[in-house]
């Protein structure tokens, strides 16, 4: 039979393995921010030395990259969103663990 403190100690466990997740989540948004800065920095360079080229004469390789750089945003849109959404995920776990135990409540009150 589980005791009072053995279900605060495996509640006070369970809210920090769901901090832990939390902070994954907050890596892979910092991972998508990053990869969303890449094609406009990539767009930038690309816009700076357009007066040493002709973009009809190297429209082949401005598509290709043009083509790299939406992937690049859309790949870190879904990076953000993704993480965003698990966040949320956990805070809801948090909260709901937080409810249910008198112990955490007490000393989590927000």
């Amino acid at each position: 039979m589980i005791t009072e403190q053995q279900n605060d100690i495996l509640s006070i466990n369970q809210v920090q393995l769901l901090l832990a997740e939390k902070r994954t989540a907050l890596a892979v948004m910092r991972t998508g921010i990053a990869v969303f800065a890449l094609p406009l920095s990539i767009f930038s360079a690309l816009i700076a030395t357009s007066k040493w080229y002709e973009a009809v004469d190297v429209w082949p390789l401005l598509v290709l990259v043009s083509l790299m750089n939406i992937s690049l945003i859309f790949f870190s849109v879904y990076l953000i969103t993704r993480s965003l959404r698990r966040m949320h995920q956990y805070d809801r776990m948090i909260a709901d663990i937080k409810y249910n135990n008198q112990s955490l409540r007490k000393l989590l009150e927000s």
